[in-house]
């Protein structure tokens, strides 16, 4: 049976790679540049500008995919903006059916107008937690540092994000242009996070090679890889089976290492050529542990129940793979192993058996 988007967007899911400065909504851009006199917006009017923002991140290109951030980090500047937009992601999260959801930006892009670190990222929790109380959604927040500052500032994020550890910060990320920077050069911060007993997520093999996953895993001590595209190139195929794998494919197989998979957004990077031509058909055919995830879903024009829907139709997924792939997800969280069994027993499972329900109640 064919799944809806409407009944998709009905079914529980969960969320651990979304960026809080890509998934602004355009009348909030709009009026917070108005409320900042900031006018470097090509257009006020939120259909125009959010495909303004699209047109611009879907050139095939990760640099160009990059630019739009520019505005939305631009008006992310004070504390009552770093607010609102947490708190209107949680509540975009619940109209989308995600009831667990892993955002993550880089506190250095939002110091512009003299905003201490600490400062910023109190301000996007407090947004958060009036989210979770509000709508019912669970969350982590996960702090990046970017890959072309200094491995100093790197060091001073990776304490940034232990600070708050115990306030719903619940993992470390390195985020940017993957090319000319590898993730080695910021070594001595993902030591820190690993001697803090800490978790660390990678952006890897999204424009990159495999070399990108290999240092990220081997070296930094990755938990979860983002994206991980490349990982492909470690694998000999013919006629869409795997004949073998390198040791490092088989590595990540063998130690469960979760890849945050975002189909859409590595399409607009340019990452991969089309849907059907992503490595995530393989990967879950051959039992990595995958999850979808959305990126950033202003500058793609989508929500999680958009990738679901794409994933469903070009893999041929049924309703038991979606179930799968959020269950999956749910335990490659970074929270505690005991809220992690928590919701797929409470909430996980029981609704994707309301709505395997609905559906045989719908069939002819």
């Amino acid at each position: 049976m064919t799944l809806s988007k409407d009944f998709l967007r009905t079914i529980p899911k969960v969320l651990l790679h979304d960026h809080l400065d890509g998934g602004l909504r355009p009348q909030t851009v709009i009026e917070l540049a108005h409320d900042q006199k900031y006018n470097k917006l090509p257009m006020t009017d939120a259909g125009e500008l959010a495909e303004w923002f699209q047109r611009g991140a879907q050139r095939g290109s990760l640099p160009l995919f990059l630019e739009g951030f520019e505005h939305t980090c631009g008006l992310m500047q004070t504390e009552e903006a770093l607010e609102r937009t947490a708190y209107e992601m949680m509540e975009d999260m619940k109209e989308d059916g995600v009831v667990y959801v892993e955002t993550r930006f880089a506190p250095a892009f939002h110091m512009d107008k003299g905003l201490p670190s600490h400062t910023v990222v109190k301000s996007v929790l407090r947004g958060l937690e009036r989210g979770k109380k509000e709508f019912g959604v669970n969350y982590g927040l996960i702090i990046c540092a970017m890959r072309n500052m200094n491995p100093m500032v790197s060091q001073e994020i990776a304490e940034l994000a232990v600070d708050f550890r115990n306030h719903g910060v619940v993992g470390f990320d390195l985020a940017g242009e993957e090319g000319g920077y590898p993730p080695k050069k910021h070594v001595d911060a993902f030591h820190y996070i690993q001697r803090e007993n800490f978790n660390i997520t990678i952006h890897a093999g999204e424009a990159f090679g495999k070399e990108s996953i290999w240092q990220a895993i081997q070296w930094c001590g990755a938990h979860r890889i983002g994206h991980a595209t490349r990982l492909i190139e470690d694998m000999r195929i013919k006629d869409g089976e795997v004949l073998s794998m390198g040791t490092l494919a088989q590595y990540v197989l063998d130690k469960r290492i979760p890849l945050e998979i975002c189909i859409t957004s590595n399409i607009h990077t340019g990452a991969v050529r089309s849907v059907d031509e992503h490595p995530f058909g393989i990967l879950y055919r051959y039992k990595f542990r995958v999850s979808l995830n959305t990126d950033d879903r202003l500058m793609s024009g989508i929500t999680l129940t958009d990738e679901y829907h794409t994933s469903a139709s070009h893999f041929s997924l049924t309703l038991d793979d979606l179930e799968k792939l959020t269950i999956n997800a749910m335990k490659s969280a970074f929270i505690p192993y005991k809220d992690r069994i928590k919701l797929i027993y409470d909430i996980l499972k029981p609704g994707y058996a309301s709505a395997r329900q609905a559906l045989t109640m719908q069939a002819p």
